[in-house]
């Protein structure tokens, strides 16, 4: 049994973290670089720590690494050999371990073509790239980063043929558990336009892609988006949007309170959400919240149970 799937056994879903950039600005650090968060792993290792923690202390089940925006391709940019490029992924990981409470997972984070092209494409796709060279891109950082971590997140994925790609590189050795979660223009179709019950449908017979769902999304996006995957698919589906505000080269509109997006999350479980969290803007008071939500749902759980079995029993006493 994998580390995730005794995870998903004590509990009816987990909770990740939320915005690691945001909290490393939130500490000073400057992210205006064609790493983005990934060029604090570099400068600045103890930041990126120190947000794991604020978030493992928050209450999170599962810390996602530095490494969204980290690729060989940039590293060699920055002059690192392949070899230090590899200890730059290792260091991520290394950083959320070292402040992860027993039972507390690590997803190595694993960002689309888009991301490492920093210009917003994770949001368009059609990057004019065959499958082949997608899988040839995203090969290298799979294969060092998936022996390392209990679970791979494969997020911000704006295209069905991204998706396939990471889906075959997957299927070509032994890896952890992970997700594949796409972006989305609304609750039904991805960010290039296609119906999510294609993505749903195409990841459904890969068994190397153990959950799928979107993220860095609108949070009102959510419910319908999970609806239509699960139409296609009965998979875990993974769920972490944005806070509630919108990017328009700033970032605009009014966030989420962390017990809004709380109670809006319970409804995300229904349709088969086993990993809810945060992405961009989310802060730890959003885990906090979410876990004292799974908590009370566990303990109206146990008080329905019991009350059932005392019921049962009184029935049954001659």
């Amino acid at each position: 049994m994998t580390a995730l799937a005794r995870a998903l056994a004590r509990a009816p879903f987990l909770v990740r973290d939320g915005g690691l950039a945001t909290q490393l600005e939130v500490l000073g650090c400057d992210l205006d670089d064609p790493l983005w968060s990934a060029r604090v792993l570099l400068d600045e290792p103890e930041a990126i720590r120190e947000v794991h923690r604020r978030y493992a202390e928050a209450g999170a089940e599962l810390l996602t690494t530095a490494t969204y925006q980290a690729t060989f391709e940039g590293l060699r940019a920055r002059g690192l050999s392949d070899e230090a490029a590899a200890d730059v992924f290792a260091t991520a990981v290394r950083l959320a371990r070292d402040v992860a409470p027993p039972g507390v997972l690590v997803a190595g984070s694993i960002g689309s073509y888009g991301a490492f092209l920093g210009d917003g494409a994770e949001y368009r796709g059609d990057y004019g790239l065959t499958r082949a060279q997608l899988r040839d891109f995203h090969r290298a950082r799979l294969h060092v980063l998936a022996p390392l971590c209990d679970l791979l997140a494969i997020e911000t994925i704006p295209s069905l043929t991204e998706a396939l790609a990471i889906a075959e590189v997957l299927a070509e050795f032994v890896a952890p558990p992970a997700w594949i979660s796409m972006t989305c223009r609304d609750g039904a179709h991805d960010a290039e336009g296609r119906a999510l019950t294609a993505f749903a449908a195409a990841m459904h017979d890969h068994p190397a892609v153990t959950a799928i769902g979107i993220n860095c999304c609108a949070p009102e996006h959510v419910l319908p988006a999970l609806q239509a995957l699960a139409e296609a698919t009965d998979k875990p589906l993974v769920a972490y949007p944005n806070s509630g505000e919108h990017w328009c080269g700033h970032w605009t509109g009014t966030a989420w309170t962390p017990e809004r997006y709380a109670d809006e999350a319970c409804q995300w479980v229904r349709p088969g959400a086993c990993i809810v969290g945060g992405c961009c803007r989310t802060t730890p008071p959003h885990p906090a919240a979410l876990v004292h939500r799974c908590d009370t749902f566990l303990a109206k759980r146990a008080a329905r149970r019991i009350s059932a079995i005392t019921n049962t029993r009184s029935k049954t006493r001659p």
